[in-house]
């Protein structure tokens, strides 16, 4: 009983650990426009739309990068961080 107590607490002190590292990583995203993602929607389709004349590829790294995604998955709901020039 006491090794699952000293593991929970050792998992809680690394998760306050992490937590601020990856939030440090991540760019301010304040004031910068936002879209929010609706049934149908692809990260590529949204990257088209915001960036039609840019490379779709360099454009939905951005917004992962941006809204420190780990893949373009996005679902309804979700809202999406655009990088200065990309809303369109």
């Amino acid at each position: 009983m006491a090794l699952l107590v000293l593991a929970a607490l050792g998992m809680l002190w690394l998760g306050t650990r992490i937590a601020p590292a990856s939030a440090a990583e991540r760019p301010d995203r304040a004031g910068l426009p936002w879209v929010m993602v609706h049934r149908g929607d692809t990260l590529w389709g949204i990257a088209g739309a915001v960036a039609p004349e840019g490379d779709p590829a360099e454009t939905v790294r951005r917004i992962m990068d941006l809204d420190g995604m780990p893949g373009p998955t996005v679902r309804p709901g979700d809202r999406l961080h655009l990088a200065g020039g990309l809303a369109g």
